[in-house]
């Protein structure tokens, strides 16, 4: 049997460091800490046994602190890390990372595109440059972006065809809207580009977090689905941000039934086979 993999949540200690992304409304019950050990039962309880830990804030002694992590617990079998992508030297920081302690679990680079004020703002000139040292370090690159910014996205992967672009959360649908376009068209004009993939991701909170419901999502899910493929899309929890609008056992639930019409080796895919190919875990 496949293992089941959650590729994407977070931790974070807020004795270390402050996340200022957690000042926003609404997120009162994230402005605390929360630890692997505080996932381990309820991804237990779902079956995980493999994830994917990803970076919450741009600060460089994050992805350290990650490696080590990794290095130390099982459950941890990749992370996805920060570096300066505009940062001259960014072939020798991700070459540095990969030198640490839990460095081999170093799977690919991710950055708050979706805070950036410039809707083209991976198309800037340093930025192909740091993602083109991405792809020579064997990494892939997770993208957060808005719906907004999609089209920026997909001009980035036709310009780096040998680096594979990880869209989380979908693009960040408008679901609690109720609206598609022009979210959708901008999907599938990037899933028509052959090194993209996508997380089935962060959809609850896009949602209203009172209100949801599994229908509710169902033709943000299936658009993906019809536009990637299931074997070119990966399951994530987003814990604990999840949390705001379900538990981590329902996000599972949901994804269950939004992918309940799929046969068994493409529900594998999802839950696990694209995660473990598209960011080489060593499972």
């Amino acid at each position: 049997m496949s293992v089941l993999v959650d590729a994407h949540h977070h931790v974070w200690d807020l004795a270390v460091r402050p996340q200022e992304w957690l000042a926003g409304e609404g997120l009162a019950p994230l402005r605390r800490s929360f630890t692997l050990d505080g996932m381990r039962p309820d991804a237990e309880a779902a079956g995980v046994g493999a994830s994917v830990l990803v970076q919450t804030v741009a600060v460089a002694e994050e992805t350290p602190e990650f490696l080590r992590l990794a290095a130390a617990d099982p459950l941890v079998r990749g992370v996805v890390g920060w570096t300066d992508l505009t940062d001259p030297a960014v072939a020798d920081r991700l070459a540095a990372l990969r030198e640490l302690p839990g460095g081999a679990r170093l799977v690919g680079i991710r950055h708050q595109v979706q805070g950036e004020p410039d809707p083209r703002w991976l198309l800037r000139p340093e930025v192909l440059r740091g993602l083109a040292a991405v792809a020579a370090a064997g990494l892939v690159y997770d993208l957060v972006v808005l719906p907004h910014q999609l089209p920026a996205a997909v001009e980035a992967a036709r310009a780096l065809p040998h680096l594979t672009f990880v869209l989380d959360h979908l693009g960040k649908p408008p679901i609690a809207a109720g609206t598609l376009e022009p979210w959708a068209a901008e999907l599938r004009r990037l899933a028509a580009e052959a090194n993209t993939v996508a997380k089935l991701s962060g959809l609850v909170t896009e949602a209203d977090w009172q209100r949801w419901t599994t229908a509710g999502l169902r033709p943000y899910a299936e658009t993906a689905l019809v536009a990637f493929g299931p074997k070119r899309l990966m399951f994530g929890s987003d814990w604990p941000v999840c949390t705001l609008a379900a538990s981590y056992g329902q996000v599972v639930e949901a994804a269950r039934v939004l992918t309940g019409g799929l046969g068994e080796d493409e529900r594998a895919a999802v839950f696990g086979g694209t995660a473990t190919r598209v960011y080489g875990l060593n499972l």
